[in-house]
C-alpha cells in the first residue's frame, strides 16, 4: 500500500491483551518438552492448536511487528524456512 492509499484510513485498533499475550509467550524460553503446551493451556486458557493460529495470524498482522519487531521478524523467518523446506 502507498502512501496515497494510506492517507485518510482511521487507525488500526492496538493489539489486544490476548495478542501481546501470545508474543509474550513466544519471546521466553522453555525447559523441557510439553513445558510451552503446559504454558499456552494454563496461563492463556487455550488449546495449543487455537494458540499457533493465533499466532500465525498475528505474524502477517502489521501492528504485531510495530509491537515487538525482534520476535516477529525472528518467527516469520523461522515460519519461511519451514514452508521452503517442505
Amino acid at each position: 500500500m502507498d502512501q496515497e492509499q494510506w492517507e485518510g484510513r482511521e487507525p488500526r485498533e492496538p493489539l489486544g491483551d490476548r495478542e501481546r499475550a501470545v508474543l509474550a509467550l513466544e519471546r521466553r524460553g522453555f525447559a523441557g518438552p510439553g513445558a510451552k503446551e503446559r504454558a499456552i493451556r494454563e496461563e492463556l486458557g487455550l488449546a495449543p492448536v487455537r494458540y499457533y493460529q493465533l499466532l500465525n495470524a498475528l505474524l502477517d498482522d502489521e501492528r504485531a511487528l510495530a509491537h515487538d519487531p525482534v520476535t516477529v521478524n525472528r518467527l516469520r523467518r523461522v515460519r519461511d524456512t519451514r514452508r521452503a523446506e517442505r
